[in-house]
């Protein structure tokens, strides 16, 4: 059975590794904080103005913009190299725990990561190389919600052994 790391680096057509350089540079101490705040708020403008994809900005329609913008950095600015903003204010990332609630589909990783490729390209001060490894990392990661939601429909389909039927007790 495949690991959720395998499956996402067979879905995403990146390498564990390549997905991970960015553990490689300090991309917080690289970029800056302003940097990221820029990033993810270029890349949510985007999102809620998606008129191409309706299904896909209606996944958001339940979140405020301004708090998704800042969970978002958070995280980034977080998971590369800077201060625990996100695990200070909201606990631990848990990704797919945190995304449970949401179609976390092959589709929806496609079109997420369109707004965010199309983000990072017109973000400035942003270099290529950190562009080319954040991207990496975003995709890999992408898919690897996509299977952690996978995981979570087989689950829910599969009874687990407790629940076998067994006759009931007088």
């Amino acid at each position: 059975m495949q690991t959720l790391q395998e499956k996402a680096s067979q879905w995403s057509g990146v390498d564990t590794a390549d997905a991970f350089a960015i553990d490689d540079t300090n991309m917080f101490q690289k970029l800056g904080l302003q940097i990221f705040i820029n990033l993810s708020t270029n890349f949510y403008t985007r999102v809620y103005d998606d008129e191409e994809e309706e299904w896909f900005r209606s996944i958001f329609s339940n979140s405020k913009k301004e708090e998704a913008i800042q969970n978002q950095y958070e995280f980034f600015v977080q998971r590369m190299g800077g201060p625990p903003l996100y695990s200070q204010r909201k606990g631990h990332p848990a990704l797919i725990a945190r995304h449970r609630p949401f179609p976390v589909t092959h589709q929806a990783a496609e079109r997420w990561l369109y707004h965010m490729e199309k983000a990072l390209e017109s973000t400035p001060d942003i270099d290529a190389d950190s562009r080319v490894k954040m991207m990496n990392f975003f995709r890999h990661t992408a898919f690897f919600l996509v299977a952690g939601d996978e995981l979570k429909t087989q689950k829910q389909q599969i009874p687990c052994k407790h629940a076998a039927s067994k006759p009931a007790e007088s």
